[in-house]
């Protein structure tokens, strides 16, 4: 269930009107692109005769050479059963020519054609073409004579428009041509609302100072608008360049991300290829109801066109040319990466604005640990105040050491509060939590969950309490990571009355710290920062080792977080099956873990996901900064006795 499908564009060096060569181009790169492990190959508008032939058009013989190329065609996919390809070529009905794309799998064709015919300067398609909306009917059935072929596969050759193929395991495919895509409606809309998951484009799209970036954008948009796979393949330099020129720009886009593009500015006779995850599509469209909406609003039917795939009905690909990335939370480059977290950072800092301002322009009251969360959320708290207009010092900041802090984090602490000016308190709770288990009996050398819990039970205590004395209130710590697992104490660090942090995950934590520290108004705070950063992540509730350094290291207690932020994204975000996340996390991970450690851990990441849920369900009030998210008001709905069952069993047996 991995739901890859390969996709190649295949642009061969053409020559205007030689539909001999172009035939034998054609088939050299489908017998490439299966052997690069290709389910479907897109050639470009008109790639058959080429599509700068102008009047030859009207040439008898152009056209009893598209008849034999297209038999020449038809004959190598059914050497190649496995692909589908789709090729451009005029197709004449009666007195009407069509721009037109073969679909062509184990010998057998399907046709549609192009739906806006270009008439601008340079162009002037009208004087050869028909639209497709000039179709008598919705279906037009050829005799497969008029195309050249014979009567092995079919008897007719439907030409239709708006029309959804069919392709191996469910797989829906629509497609248009070039100037379609420019439409104020495009045709791919009105397919990918009646089923299309991928949109292939013929495209002869000439070259212009400035287009390509427009050209890309505009692929990249529809991917995104439809929640589609659009592949873009466009003519080579080798057209005629009589009065254009033309590039050669190919394009794979997933749902507003390029996955390949051509890298050279001028190209041709060239392959590309890219594994798009048609499992990312459907989930989706599944969360997306605007696609049932939009569909039922303009009266669509779903009309899907069944194709021949007579020796098998599997896509190849194993994804295993997909980009994967090890941490999909953060952004690849460095660019991109502090522009991401700069905007969270103002996202974390609004919210808490809002909420401090709506009851009265509260004082902000954190637990401050030395660690990476407390760190994160005192920074906000901060800022907030200064773009409110407000001293630092309403930011009250309470260290609360007991049995597990060491040496580090408690410097840290101190440190921290007093470079950013706010007001400082200690309150040691090692007394209290002593008489705490003397009166619930619990001996004090067993440090069970009794011993671990009872300390952030008396911190969030001693922060609320502290709240009502200094007119404030408690701003919540916990990450995303810790609140999936639920690794945080049941009305303890789990509670707060208003949480800045819960949908921001752990590994993307320390890199807004570190592009905060980059800003000239927490310059003096740089140094102490960056050390927070190196700090082993603890919740420091078992007492340090005989060096007072920390001994209770969270990842290797409830595992790698890299992992667990891998297994949330792809749980939350997309409801892949566990066999899928496993096979991705192998991929990933190769370097770092092997499959049985990333096994161990998924298992885990289940287990605790599942059974935690009855903290996420009452957590507090907090900012939403990104797509996936675990807040009980809309986020992610979920009963906390379900059970994990299945997803626990299909883990086993990977």
């Amino acid at each position: 269930m991995l739901d890859y499908i390969r996709i190649a564009c295949a642009v061969p060096p053409v020559k205007v009107g030689d539909t001999v060569k172009n035939t034998e181009d054609i088939c050299r790169y489908i017998e490439k692109a299966d052997e690069a492990g290709a389910d479907l190959v897109v050639f470009p508008e008109l790639s058959l005769t080429g599509y700068t032939c102008q009047d030859l058009f009207f040439q008898d013989t152009l056209h009893e050479g598209v008849k034999a190329g297209m038999r020449k065609i038809a004959d190598c996919t059914k050497a190649h059963p496995a692909l589908t390809a789709v090729v451009g070529l005029p197709v004449r009905v009666g007195v009407r020519m069509y721009n037109a794309a073969a679909i062509v799998a184990n010998g057998c064709v399907h046709l549609t054609a192009k739906t806006y015919v270009s008439s601008e300067s340079g162009f002037g398609e009208k004087r050869w073409f028909n639209s497709v909306t000039d179709l008598p009917e919705w279906v037009e059935m050829i005799p497969v004579e008029d195309l050249g072929l014979d009567r092995s596969c079919q008897m007719e050759i439907p030409l239709a428009k708006d029309l959804v193929f069919t392709l191996p395991e469910g797989t829906k495919m629509g497609v248009e041509i070039c100037q379609d895509l420019w439409a104020p409606l495009p045709p791919s809309t009105m397919l990918a609302l009646n089923g299309a998951e991928v949109i292939v484009n013929l495209s002869a799209s000439n070259e212009l100072a400035g287009k390509r970036a427009y050209r890309r954008d505009l692929v990249k948009h529809q991917s995104a608008a439809l929640d589609c796979v659009y592949t873009f393949c466009s003519a080579g330099c080798t057209e005629s360049t009589q009065d254009l020129v033309f590039s050669g720009q190919s394009i794979v886009a997933e749902d507003g991300v390029v996955l390949t593009e051509t890298a050279e500015p001028v190209a041709t006779d060239y392959m590309l290829v890219a594994d798009c995850d048609l499992g990312r599509i459907r989930a989706n469209r599944r969360k997306n109801k605007m696609f049932v909406d939009a569909a039922n609003a303009m009266k669509l039917a779903y009309r899907p066109y069944e194709a021949w795939f007579p020796n098998g009905d599997k896509l190849r690909s194993d994804g295993s040319l997909y980009p994967l990335q090890k941490l999909p939370f953060i952004p690849s480059s460095k660019e991109e990466r502090q522009a991401r977290c700069r905007e969270i950072f103002q996202l974390q800092v609004t919210g808490l604005k809002q909420r401090l301002r709506c009851i009265g322009n509260a004082n902000a009251v954190i637990g401050i640990s030395g660690g990476l969360d407390s760190t994160l959320a005192l920074l906000v708290a901060v800022e907030a105040m200064r773009q409110m207009g407000r001293p630092a010092s309403d930011v009250y900041g309470v260290t609360m050491p007991c049995f597990g802090t060491s040496d580090r984090t408690y410097h840290n602490a101190w440190e921290l509060m007093r470079k950013l000016g706010i007001s400082c308190k200690e309150i040691n709770i090692r007394k209290a939590v002593s008489q705490h288990f003397e009166d619930i009996g619990h001996d004090s050398s067993v440090h069970n969950a009794t011993y671990e819990n009872s300390q952030a039970r008396e911190r969030t205590q001693i922060l609320m309490d502290y709240a009502s004395v200094v007119g404030g209130i408690v701003v919540g710590t916990g990450d995303l990571s810790e609140l999936a697992l639920g690794w945080c104490t049941y009305n303890g660090d789990h509670m707060s009355m208003y949480g800045v942090n819960g949908t921001v995950p752990k590994t993307l934590i320390r890199w807004i710290i570190e592009t905060v520290a980059d800003d000239p108004t927490f310059a003096a705070s740089k140094e102490v920062l960056m050390d927070v950063l190196d700090t082993p992540i603890s919740p420091e509730l078992l007492p340090p080792d005989a060096e007072g350094k920390i001994s209770q290291q969270t990842e290797d207690l409830v595992g790698p977080y890299a992992l667990h932020d891998f297994f949330l994204y792809y749980v939350l975000r997309f409801g892949f099956v566990p066999e899928k996340i496993y096979t991705l996390a192998c991929r990933a991970f190769r370097d770092d873990f092997d499959p049985e450690t990333i096994k161990k851990w998924l298992k885990n990441f289940y287990r605790r996901f599942f059974t935690q849920q009855f903290k996420r369900s009452c957590m507090p009030d907090g900012v939403k900064v990104g797509s996936v998210g675990l807040g009980p008001r809309g986020d992610y709905l979920m009963p906390s006795d379900a059970t994990a069952r299945i997803w626990l069993d299909e883990v086993e047996k990977l």
